[in-house]
């Protein structure tokens, strides 16, 4: 890894150096916490869990070749190097911010209320149309998460694509001082995490805090439908460029045609340009992630066909809105994360779906005082939907499944307390033929049911 030798690494993270002297110009060749993960030449970053501290596998780990690592604790003299830290945490953010000031190469960072990681695939798969890219993978978006991302950055990279999660004031602050992003991406700004940051306003302060560290020649792409981000008129000296449907100042699209569960047409114009595009997945949401993509693809100099070609061979992501067909069932996947605007778009989709449409909805977390409101709200917009077959699960979805059965519809509605009562149920609620909608929040693990109907 780029000028990660011991010594580098120490002064990184204001750690003292503990070993060999003839040790210390030695070069990394990987970062892991998981001591199961043990590499040769690797760096092991011992995390304190609530359950295990990972220091307790340092011996262990030890053994398996690895160069070096990072201890909280003083272990005296070793036959191994180790740096001396306060915080294994603290220290693994500074060297990913050394790290990737020593690579120089274009940061985007995307954040948002819904929608980063389907944004984060697009633009990655338009990106990848002409530079060799890293995108985040899976959820690692957070303060573990994305230096852990940035250390899979090698040489060879010309792009990196980072998603930038948070629930909290000075989250966004922390990751952004990071990721020191080239160019900055908002989706919009929804109803999540309300649990901290308490309203809208409160989530546009706390998601605005990437441009703290926004590159001086940097970009900002934001969401001109939103009506909280097209306030934003300049950060940094730097004026945003908006995208949207109905907002056409930026990059906008108009003609809009659903394609069922093939996904979802439309006509894309960026100045004096404009091009068709077949996104491959269903839902108004993947025009925004589309239009974000071309605005992206646009700034580092990509080609509108360059552009269309990254779009159309975007591949959905297990638990984002990923179909799966199966000899009994069409599955929707999008179980990893849920909030009152997810659940209503995914639902959108599913009316444009054959055979019998089918929700299997759960308890949507951190929405802070109003949560049995917007229960209430999406059990009420699935019965209004006409979705043949609504099963709510969880504690929170009894208001859910209350608010559907007050509506005047043709909508079958049922409550579970838990998965595991639904699952037991499953195979005699659904027939042959049905589309199936799985979306919860992630800690409800409906993966399970995914796996179960699959």
């Amino acid at each position: 890894m780029k000028n990660l030798t011991l010594k580098n690494l120490a002064l990184a993270c204001n750690g003292t150096y503990v070993g060999a002297k003839e040790a210390e110009n030695k070069e990394i060749t990987c970062i892991f916490t998981d001591s199961r993960k043990a590499e040769a030449g690797g760096l092991f970053v011992p995390i304190k869990g609530a359950r295990v501290d990972a220091h307790d596998f340092i011996e262990q780990v030890m053994e398996k070749e690895v160069l070096a690592t990072l201890s909280e604790k003083d272990l005296g003299e070793k036959p191994f190097p180790y740096i001396l830290v306060e915080s294994s945490l603290a220290a693994v953010k500074d060297i990913a911010e050394f790290y990737l000031k020593q690579l120089q190469i274009p940061v985007v960072g995307i954040t948002g209320s819904v929608g980063k990681t389907s944004t984060k695939e697009v633009i990655a798969s338009v990106l990848a149309q002409k530079y060799n890219t890293l995108k985040t993978q899976g959820n690692f978006n957070n303060e573990l998460g994305l230096p852990l991302t940035i250390f899979r950055l090698r040489d060879e990279h010309e792009m990196a694509v980072l998603e930038m999660g948070i629930s909290d004031f000075g989250e966004m602050h922390r990751l952004a001082k990071i990721a020191r992003p080239n160019t900055c991406v908002i989706t919009n700004i929804g109803l999540c995490h309300l649990e901290f940051l308490k309203s809208r306003d409160g989530i546009l302060k706390a998601k605005t805090e990437i441009f703290d560290y926004l590159q001086p020649d940097g970009h900002i792409i934001l969401n001109g439908d939103d009506d909280k981000l097209v306030t934003v008129q300049e950060a940094k000296g730097i004026k945003p460029v908006f995208f949207g449907v109905e907002n056409h100042q930026g990059i906008w699209a108009d003609e809009i045609k659903p394609e069922g569960l093939k996904g979802i047409s439309c006509c894309i114009h960026a100045g004096e340009e404009s091009f068709s595009v077949l996104i491959p997945v269903p839902g108004k949401h993947s025009v925004y992630n589309a239009l974000a993509a071309t605005a992206v693809g646009l700034t580092y100099g990509l080609t509108i066909e360059e552009i269309r070609r990254g779009i159309e061979s975007l591949q959905s992501v297990s638990g984002r809105f990923h179909i799966i067909e199966t000899p009994k069932y069409t599955v929707i996947d999008d179980c990893y994360n849920a909030n009152p605007i997810s659940m209503k778009a995914s639902l959108d989709v599913l009316t444009d779906a054959l055979g019998r449409k089918v929700a299997i909805l759960g308890d949507m977390g951190e929405l802070g005082a109003d949560e049995r409101k917007m229960h209430q709200e999406v059990g009420k917009y699935a019965a209004e939907k006409e979705i043949d077959v609504l099963l709510c699960v969880g504690e929170l979805s009894t208001d859910m499944a209350e608010a559907a059965k007050a509506v005047n519809s043709k909508t079958q509605v049922r409550h579970f307390t838990n998965k595991e009562n639904l699952m037991k149920e499953i195979p005699e609620i659904l027939e042959k033929g049905d589309t199936v909608l799985v979306k919860a929040s992630h800690f409800m693990e409906f993966g399970e049911i995914v796996e179960k109907l699959s």
